[in-house]
């Protein structure tokens, strides 16, 4: 009996997440994708554990049982916005496969640089996108000045990714055909100064 009763519940919440994410995205604005969607999992788990303790078909379950549930659905909402709308929303892999059947089924891989480049830093807003998901996460500001700045927890963040992309990722990874430890340290080739950096500290401290 409680595990059929188990099933409803999650039932409902299944039902729930997918009425309360699809009015989110399209009556309400939305900041990030991945944020509202974490947003949406968690509400509809309060929803579904308020019926979960006040419904007394699920008289069944006791307190501990119930909490179990709600951690459950939790977990399941978390991992399905990082698998479904964020992967969509972000993946490059995605595009590629989109980018295809839109040219028909088949692009020359010599034009893929060109692809990248010219079609999907447009197509997606990449930059208006990844900059606006940083600004709400509170790893970068930007300026009057136009400078793009990390912040503190940018610093911290950016470290972290940096010694686990040296250490902690793969150092022979198959790159077409060959194995190769280049994306553990991508800035291996980089130019000193690109001329691009907001090295004045009179430009950096402008609008702060």
């Amino acid at each position: 009996m409680k595990f059929v009763r188990s099933l409803a519940a999650t039932f409902i919440f299944l039902a729930l997440l997918a009425a309360i994410y699809s009015v989110h995205i399209n009556y309400f604005r939305i900041d990030v994708v991945f944020y509202a969607a974490i947003f949406d999992g968690i509400l509809a788990s309060a929803l579904t554990a308020l019926l979960l303790w006040t419904l007394k078909y699920f008289d069944v379950f006791s307190s501990f049982e119930k909490l179990l549930l709600l951690l459950l659905w939790m977990i399941s909402s978390y991992a399905a916005a990082i698998s479904v709308p964020t992967v969509i929303d972000r993946s490059l892999s995605f595009y590629i496969l989109e980018k295809l059947q839109q040219r028909g089924g088949g692009i020359q891989q010599s034009s893929f640089a060109q692809v990248f480049t010219q079609e999907y830093m447009v197509e997606h807003r990449l930059v208006d996108v990844r900059l606006t998901e940083q600004i709400e996460s509170g790893t970068i500001t930007i300026n009057e000045a136009g400078c793009v700045l990390l912040t503190e927890k940018g610093q911290r963040i950016a470290s972290f990714g940096r010694y686990f992309r040296t250490n902690w990722l793969p150092k022979r990874r198959l790159l077409l055909g060959e194995y190769s430890d280049d994306l553990t340290d991508p800035f291996r080739n980089s130019q000193i100064d690109p001329g691009y950096s907001c090295t004045d500290e009179t430009v950096l401290e402008s609008g702060q």
